[in-house]
């Protein structure tokens, strides 16, 4: 499976970003290396809707944790939304549900 990166600017001024498919070792680096030269170019915060996101691994919630502190050295939020219920799941066993503000 392959990951597709979708992203524009909200309403609410910040950077939403449409992972489409499997983050996982082999995709990771690529939404890495996305989402780091939106933070460097726009200096917003980030918006990740995991609509279209099939799953996720370790390295791919490595990758978030890495967003994360880059954006708080910013002052600068991520917001994670629409996450598949399989998904959440996982955020909620390793605890990062408490670190990453996810809504519905």
């Amino acid at each position: 499976m392959s990951l597709e990166i979708k992203y524009g600017i909200t309403s609410e001024d910040a950077i939403e970003i449409k992972p489409a498919g499997e983050v996982d070792i082999y995709t990771s680096p690529e939404l890495k290396k996305k989402i780091y030269e939106l933070i460097e170019e726009k200096n917003q915060n980030i918006i990740i809707n995991g609509e279209q996101l099939d799953y996720i691994d370790s390295t791919g919630l490595g990758v978030l944790m890495g967003i994360y502190k880059r954006l708080q050295e910013k002052n600068l939020n991520i917001k994670i939304t629409n996450l598949k219920p399989n998904i959440y799941k996982l955020f909620d066993i390793t605890g990062l549900n408490k670190i990453f503000n996810i809504q519905g």
